[in-house]
């Protein structure tokens, strides 16, 4: 069994190979022909259990970039719908023959299950408010491209942290990195206990602006709500969104940051993420890029690799007239 299910599972080279990998892939997507053959005859399973657009899209773009076959599996028409358990529904998948799911679910954990009842490798894509490992792995991507490094980073993740998955692989993968955390956020979008979360907490966005290096923005995830925890999104908005005058205050060379799908005028303003400095375009571009390094470094040339395959630097010399 192989897969990538949390971002506690990556070690450091883990994360440097698939770096190296991801800035290969980005040469290759600006191609005019962005398809290389490094998964030819592999088969790629985009399995979605919840409501996705960049994350599904974004690993289905990235399976056909390296020539992998992909398939679609359309939950709202499968047989879930007639009551078939998601176990029948793995095994069922497996028998036809495939090399990678990538899973959703909205309840935490899933992927981990799906992981023991089939031999393909197993991708998590968000598993309730538990873990969404490639999320992490394209904003650090996003931070280093950027600045160069994530070491040393100053990174505030702003919001609804109680019920977010992004959130917890970021925290993870980030410290791992050398980032320094700071959860913003009143106290009760916060987990019920931070004990092993290597952050510190401020309620107050005003204070932390001019001198973090990172404005990370979480939408507010009602569909997990089952209380009121703030009094209105209005009043959650004077006190945590970035509005245009709060984005005037942050530190010179500061970028702002957002997983997406944003709610304009609740958690960013709708002009603070045309601004030059909101990186939110940068992380949709990087995430295909980095999801095809994922998808080559768990099915690529047998598995993990920690050098780039020599496929992929043939590929490279075939593919320079296409630039």
């Amino acid at each position: 069994m192989s897969g990538l299910l949390t971002a506690g599972q990556l070690g450091s080279s883990d994360v440097e190979t698939l770096f190296d990998l991801a800035d290969s892939f980005l040469e290759v997507s600006s191609r005019r022909m962005p398809k290389v053959p490094a998964l030819k005859g592999k088969t790629v399973v985009s399995l979605f259990f919840e409501d996705s657009t960049r994350t599904r899209l974004s690993f289905e773009t990235a399976a056909k970039r390296l020539s992998a076959d992909v398939m679609t599996f359309p939950v709202a028409s499968s047989s879930v719908n007639k009551g078939e358990s998601v176990r029948d529904t793995i095994e069922t998948v497996d028998a036809m023959g495939i090399d990678a799911l990538v899973v959703r679910h909205r309840c935490a954990g899933v992927p981990h299950q799906i992981a023991g009842w089939t031999s393909a490798s197993v991708i998590n894509a968000g598993d309730g408010a538990h873990e969404h490992p490639t999320q992490a792995l394209l904003d650090a991507f996003t931070m280093r491209q950027h600045f160069g490094s994530v070491a040393g980073l100053r990174v505030a993740i702003v919001g609804d942290v109680r019920h977010s998955r992004v959130a917890r692989s970021n925290v993870a993968l980030l410290a791992s990195l050398g980032a320094e955390i700071t959860l913003v956020a009143p106290s009760t979008l916060l987990p019920a206990t931070l004990d092993g979360w290597p952050v510190t907490v401020s309620t107050s966005l005003d204070e932390v602006l001019g001198v973090v290096d990172v404005v990370y923005l979480l939408r507010m995830q009602t569909e997990r709500m089952r209380e009121h925890l703030v009094p209105s999104l209005r009043e959650y908005r004077m006190r945590f969104g970035l509005t245009s005058e709060r984005a005037a205050l942050m530190k010179p060379g500061a970028v702002i940051m957002h997983p997406g799908p944003m709610n304009r005028g609740v958690e960013i303003g709708g002009e603070v993420a045309e601004l030059p400095n909101a990186l939110v375009v940068d992380q949709v571009r990087n995430g295909v890029a980095v999801r095809m390094a994922v998808l080559f470094w768990l099915l690529g040339s047998g598995g993990h690799q920690t050098d780039q395959p020599s496929e992929l630097a043939e590929v490279d010399r075939e593919g320079a007239a296409d630039v």
